[in-house]
């Protein structure tokens, strides 16, 4: 046997195979366990301990490019307010995107539920300045956000009046990229005391850990698997939220069945440099170079 030919076998073969390793959890979703962490089952207990006359703040810090691991944390993080009925602020600070990801998600997660715009939820937008404006937010909520994300001015909606500055608030969730979690964490909490929980990509979860461990953030969901440990945790609680996961084309974005693909490639990948070294030890054993 030519070992040499192994060692050079076409590039396009292998995208193939990772390919349809991708493509079989999509189609036919596996299911492989998911045990949620410690740091997700906090934030988790924490929105199961509140109700309608409390409020929330879901901030969109991040863009298009890490909809894929964030996107199914927030579905089910929005979720699981809307069942429990909690009053619930969305924004962004992110500049690029991060309003129209919010817009995008709140409108097809909002259909799910009996609740109405102004009154359960609303979309407060982009708002630019980062931690000036957070800052500006301890003072008057409604001044730092006078109209909402399609214009509307927001003084005269019924839910502002539950959301006057960070006293009013329970809760911040920031879904981040990037260092906006970060000013979240030392900047509100620090500041001003109130509990804040970060959803980020799973490449920026390490850095998080450390706002963790010093108390400046509650809770943690760390990519996909965090994602999918709150998605579990909500489908385990709310029966009729787990016959939302279990439709058809629910089950194409689920963050399970992201991290079924993610577990399958990664196995298919550990495959090839395992194949790759066991041919060159044997070349070796055979006096090649």
């Amino acid at each position: 046997m030519d070992l040499k030919k192994l060692l050079f076998i076409d590039r396009r073969l292998i995208y193939l195979v990772v390919a349809v390793g991708a493509l079989i959890p999509i189609i036919r979703p596996i299911g492989l366990p998911v045990v949620p962490t410690e740091p997700v089952k906090k934030l988790y207990d924490f929105v199961q301990n509140l109700g309608p006359e409390q409020t929330v703040i879901v901030s969109f810090d991040y863009g298009p490019s890490s909809e894929p691991e964030l996107n199914p944390m927030a579905e089910a993080i929005f979720r699981h307010l809307f069942e429990r009925k909690v009053k619930m602020l969305v924004m962004s600070l992110f500049p690029l995107g991060g309003n129209e990801v919010a817009k995008k998600e709140l409108a097809r997660i909002s259909t799910e539920f009996n609740v109405q715009y102004g009154v359960d939820y609303v979309n407060l937008g982009y708002k630019d300045g980062g931690q000036a404006a957070m800052k500006r937010m301890a003072v008057s909520i409604p001044e730092v956000f006078p109209n909402d994300a399609e214009g509307a001015p927001t003084k005269d909606m019924p839910i502002m009046q539950h959301a006057r500055n960070y006293g009013d608030i329970a809760i911040v969730i920031s879904l981040a990229t990037g260092v906006i979690g970060e000013w979240w964490a030392n900047l509100v909490n620090a500041q001003f005391g109130i509990p804040v929980s970060v959803g980020c990509t799973a490449v920026s979860a390490p850095k998080y850990y450390a706002y963790l461990r010093a108390g400046q953030m509650m809770s943690l969901l760390g990519g996909l698997k965090g994602a999918s440990e709150y998605e579990k945790l909500v489908r385990d609680g709310y029966p009729q939220i787990r016959a939302t996961y279990e439709r058809p084309a629910e089950k194409k974005i689920a963050a399970s069945t992201g991290m079924d693909v993610q577990s399958i490639v990664h196995v298919i990948i550990i495959g090839f440099i395992i194949f790759g070294n066991v041919i060159y030890f044997m070349m070796m054993r055979q006096g090649g170079k």
